[in-house]
């Protein structure tokens, strides 16, 4: 489960582009909290704080506690050219409340696939699994198995124990993870061999 996060915070005074960039000159980033059909909260952070937090991996998919108040990041901001945070957006929620998150995959038992043994490649379709959680059980990660998978074979989202409770955000269709493929030296092979059948078949047929 993924751990939460505190993050202390300060109300703006001010709002608007100029404020927010004096904001930043003294290394405080602009935020805004809302949801639960409360009036939007404008606040502060500090910038190394939050840089700290967002180097956890987990920022986006954990429960922070902003100034006191429950809340998920719901968007980040970052400058084109310093790469450095401009703006977090949060959504307020309840203890007991339901979220849709977006959690990290991670594969496992790589040894006991044949596919991945005999030189295929593993392609991840989807990086991450988009969740229905309890807000208080997020996890930190999906751990998909490869055992017994050979080229050519999918993963399908059916396949993938999921923690208690959590529930594919995607109802309508059971879609693919990741699939098992050929490295591009097996399909060179594989294609010599397919011409030297068809000589050897246009060969015997002449003769």
């Amino acid at each position: 489960m993924s751990d939460t996060i505190t993050l202390a915070a300060e109300t703006r005074d001010r709002v608007g582009k100029g404020a927010s960039r004096s904001l930043r000159r003294e290394g405080r980033v602009p935020a805004v909290i809302y949801g639960q059909n409360k009036e939007p909260s404008a606040i502060h952070l500090e910038e190394k704080a939050l840089v700290k937090a967002l180097m956890t991996g987990h920022f986006m998919n954990s429960v922070i506690m902003v100034g006191g108040q429950r809340t998920l990041a719901k968007d980040v901001a970052f400058h084109p050219v310093t790469d450095r945070p401009t703006h977090v957006d949060f959504l307020r929620i309840a203890a007991d409340a339901t979220v849709t998150v977006a959690v990290p995959v991670v594969f496992a038992d790589e040894d006991s696939s044949p596919g991945l043994k005999k030189g295929g490649v593993l392609n991840v379709v989807r990086h991450e699994l988009e969740l229905v959680v309890d807000a208080s059980n997020i996890p930190s990660e999906i751990t998909v198995s490869v055992a017994g998978k050979d080229v050519g074979d999918s993963i399908h989202i059916s396949e993938v124990t999921l923690p208690k409770g959590a529930t594919p955000a995607i109802e309508d269709r059971d879609f693919t993870v990741a699939t098992l493929v050929a490295p591009s030296a097996l399909k060179s092979e594989g294609a010599a061999d397919e011409a030297e059948d068809a000589a050897a078949t246009e060969g015997s047929d002449e003769a």
